[in-house]
C-alpha cells in the first residue's frame, strides 16, 4: 500500500475500534448533551494546543448543535505561540483564573475537555473545578498514553481519572501512527476526536427528537435560507455566547 493508503487504513481501524469499545461512553455523552439542551443548559468545549481544534469543531458548524460555547483562550492556542502554549498548559492555577473571568458553567451545563495525553495541569484542573462545582464533564483522551505517564499536576491525577464520562480515542502512545524509517508521523487524535464529537452531536439530535424536544441545529450559510435560520439563533444566544 502507498503511505496515504496505509494512513487511511489506520484511521479506519481506529474508528472501528472506537465504535466497538467506546459505544457505551459515547451513548452516555449523548444523554448528557441531550439532558443539558433539554433543560436549557449550554455545551462548553475546551482544549489546549491542538486539542482546541476539537472545541472549534463543535462550534458554529453547518449541521452542528447551536448552543455550544467554545472556550478559546488565545495563549493556550497555537497561533499566539506554539511552544508558549505548551508551557502554559502545564501551569497550575491557570484554569481557575480562566473560569473566574466570565466563563461560569453550572450544573445544567456539560463541559467537554479534550487532551490526548491527559497529563497537563490546565485540562486536569478544569475537570477538577467542574467536579467541585457539580458540572458534568466529558473528556476525549488517549487512555493508554495517559495511563503510562505521570501527571504534571500536583494532585497526581490524570484527566481520565476526574471526568464523569471518559471516551478513549484509542490512539497510539505519542499520537503518531505511521512508522517511516526512523520517523513516526501521522497523528490521529484530531481525526478520531472530530468523528467522535459529530457522532455525539447526531446522537443528541436523535435523542432530543425522541423526547419530543426540537433540536437547534445550524444550517450551512451557503445554502438558500441558511443565513436567515442561523441569524435567528445568533440573535437568540449572542449575549450568552459572545463568539456568535
Amino acid at each position: 500500500m502507498t503511505m496515504p493508503e496505509t494512513y487511511f487504513s489506520e484511521i479506519h481501524r481506529l474508528l472501528d475500534q472506537v465504535l466497538h469499545t467506546q459505544s457505551d461512553a459515547i451513548q452516555k455523552a449523548i444523554v448528557a448533551v441531550a439532558d443539558t439542551l433539554q433543560q436549557g443548559g449550554t455545551i462548553y468545549a475546551f482544549g489546549t494546543g491542538h486539542s482546541h481544534m476539537l472545541a472549534e469543531e463543535l462550534f458554529y458548524r453547518a449541521g452542528g448543535l447551536v448552543k455550544v460555547y467554545p472556550i478559546l483562550d488565545e495563549p493556550l492556542m497555537l497561533h499566539v505561540g506554539g511552544s508558549r502554549s505548551s508551557q502554559l498548559e502545564r501551569l497550575s492555577g491557570y484554569a481557575e483564573t480562566l473560569f473566574d473571568h466570565g466563563i461560569s458553567p453550572n450544573e445544567k451545563d456539560v463541559v467537554f475537555i479534550f487532551s490526548n495525553s491527559g497529563r497537563n495541569a490546565v485540562p486536569i484542573e478544569t475537570a477538577a473545578l467542574m467536579k467541585e462545582r457539580g458540572v458534568p464533564t466529558v473528556c476525549i483522551t488517549n487512555v493508554k498514553h495517559s495511563s503510562g505517564c505521570t501527571s504534571r499536576h500536583s494532585s497526581g491525577k490524570r484527566l481520565f481519572e476526574l471526568c464523569d464520562v471518559v471516551i478513549d480515542n484509542c490512539g497510539r502512545v505519542g499520537d503518531s501512527a505511521m512508522e517511516i524509517g526512523e520517523y513516526t508521523c501521522g497523528p490521529t487524535s484530531t481525526v478520531i476526536g472530530a468523528a467522535i464529537l459529530q457522532s455525539i452531536a447526531c446522537g443528541a439530535v436523535e435523542e432530543l427528537q425522541q423526547r419530543g424536544v426540537k433540536p437547534e441545529v445550524f444550517l450551512s450559510g451557503n445554502v438558500d435560507g441558511g443565513d436567515v435560520v442561523n441569524q435567528q439563533y445568533i440573535d437568540k444566544y449572542n449575549k450568552q455566547i459572545p463568539m456568535l
